[in-house]
């Protein structure tokens, strides 16, 4: 029944555009003489009133309700609603009151030239002298979209969800704040944006599994980027920059959760001459800072967790906190140790390709979801930072941290390693990993391993993506995007 009815609707709304066009009248014209937002109006009404201004509204109908020879609508742009009447006294002459009733309809978009004047009521609205049809909708616009309880619904049509939900538009402007914010720390901080290739042969610079495609004019195979031009931003540093940031998209192959997409945004930055203790102050006042100007808090409830980032940030050692919570050393322990252990609590892991390196992070995995944070964690083993610097004191660490924010960590960064022999081996080992049936061991980037040859000085690096933004939100990563990838829908 549902069906038929918009299909009546439909049908319905197609007959009064035929209407309008047997009366020349374009549905669907260029342009409009728009002069005035609906926020704009509603601020200068006095004045508008007093000096019987011309003014020219356009928006989407929200609302329409006629009362004999008069129409009220609810006209609504992206600054505000208000309301509109359409008097037959004022159209009676042209016919155009008799159009605009027998044909516009919740949904279509108007063009409505008049005066400010107050409603016997004593509401502010818009007396109109004319009107113009800017789009005819064929559709008509759901009653209700709250409480929706199809989420691939709501994310399918996200157009309507923000449409509807007030909650998701201004989700949509805090995104993009987010980033705004992070983009301008960084420029402010003397950094200098950089694009580097989307395209590449060999995918560098994170652990994990590309999407492969054939490049035609090349006739060779090559992968989306799995970060945000790592490698290249390194050899910008070895051709004499010496910070430099890039923000774009980035893809991983990989599986979805409530934490992580294939398709995704990222920030990562390089700082020569500077080393991860100088980058774990630099990236605690950047959140604070994007926190802040985003949200006006530093203060979230994420997962259940209350998280002020205000407070001290704290440093959590991976050794200590993995052998606290669960026994085990990880610098002195095997792979068969560690299954039993993740069998003994009970955690879920994927055994193909697995070895010492991806059961030593299942185990962290497992450990970090009881930290609250904020603060950072430190004390990575070298087996799973192929490209960290080693600890000066404790060679089988990295010079490595990664902010931890409601039992996950929200980044990545590192004392970048730049011995070109050092880089070389673990590329290797990397490699034998990967020959292993590790799919997000990382390739023998040989080109990289010959520009560090020419010398890169000692550099931090780092990258955050959208999670943060989503954990800030406390909603899921896939929610938190605009229009997050869908599998098509059956018919």
């Amino acid at each position: 029944m549902e069906n038929n009815s918009k299909l009546n609707e439909r049908q319905d709304r197609l007959k009064k555009l035929e209407n309008l066009e047997s009366l020349d009248i374009n549905a669907y014209p260029a342009k409009s003489e728009r002069n005035f937002l609906v926020e704009a109006f509603l601020s200068n009404f006095s004045n508008l009133e007093k000096d019987k201004q011309e003014v020219i509204l356009a928006g989407r109908i929200r609302s329409l309700r006629s009362h004999g020879n008069l129409s009220f609508l609810d006209l609504e742009d992206e600054s505000g609603r208000m309301q509109v009447v359409v008097s037959k006294k004022e159209l009676e002459e042209e016919g155009m009151y008799k159009v605009f009733v027998k044909n516009i309809d919740v949904g279509d978009f108007l063009e409505c030239k008049g005066q400010a004047f107050i409603t016997h009521k004593g509401q502010n609205s818009l007396l109109v002298k004319s009107w113009k049809i800017l789009a005819k909708t064929l559709r008509p616009i759901p009653d209700s979209w709250y409480g929706l309880k199809d989420e691939e619904e709501r994310l399918r049509k996200r157009y309507l969800d923000i449409l509807m939900n007030p909650e998701i538009k201004e989700m949509v402007k805090q995104r993009s704040k987010f980033w705004q914010s992070m983009r301008e720390f960084m420029i402010d901080k003397g950094f200098l944006e950089v694009e580097t290739p989307v395209l590449e042969s060999t995918p560098g610079g994170a652990d994990a599994e590309g999407f492969i495609t054939h490049h035609n004019a090349l006739d060779i195979d090559v992968y989306l980027r799995i970060s945000m031009g790592e490698l290249w931003q390194k050899k910008l540093m070895v051709a004499g920059f010496e910070k430099t940031f890039e923000l774009g998209r980035q893809f991983r192959n990989e599986g979805m959760d409530a934490e992580h997409l294939q398709d995704y945004t990222q920030l990562e930055f390089y700082w020569a001459y500077a080393d991860y203790e100088k980058g774990m102050d630099l990236v605690e006042e950047m959140f604070k800072y994007v926190a802040k100007e985003t949200f006006g808090t530093l203060k979230f409830k994420i997962k259940g967790f209350e998280v002020d980032l205000g407070k001290k940030w704290e440093r959590y050692d991976y050794r200590i906190i993995v052998k606290d919570k669960t026994g085990v050393d990880i610098l002195n322990t095997n792979e068969k140790e560690i299954k039993a252990k993740l069998d003994e609590l009970k955690v879920k892991y994927d055994t193909k390709g697995f070895n010492i390196t991806r059961a030593i992070d299942n185990l962290w995995k497992y450990c970090r979801k009881q930290i609250a944070g904020p603060g950072f964690l430190v004390g990575t083993p070298i087996t799973v930072s192929p490209l960290a610097k080693r600890d000066d004191k404790e060679p089988e660490l990295a010079q490595r941290f990664q902010p931890i924010i409601a039992g996950s960590e929200l980044g990545n960064g590192y004392s970048e390693l730049n011995n070109p022999l050092d880089q070389e081996e673990r590329f290797k080992e990397q490699q034998k990993l990967r020959e292993a049936g590790d799919k997000e061991a990382q390739m023998h980037d040989k080109d990289f391993v010959e520009a560090l040859e020419y010398g890169m000085p000692p550099t931090c690096g780092f990258g955050v993506s959208e999670r943060l933004f989503s954990f800030l939100m406390d909603k899921s990563a896939r929610e938190c995007q605009i229009f997050p990838l869908m599998k098509p829908k059956q018919e």
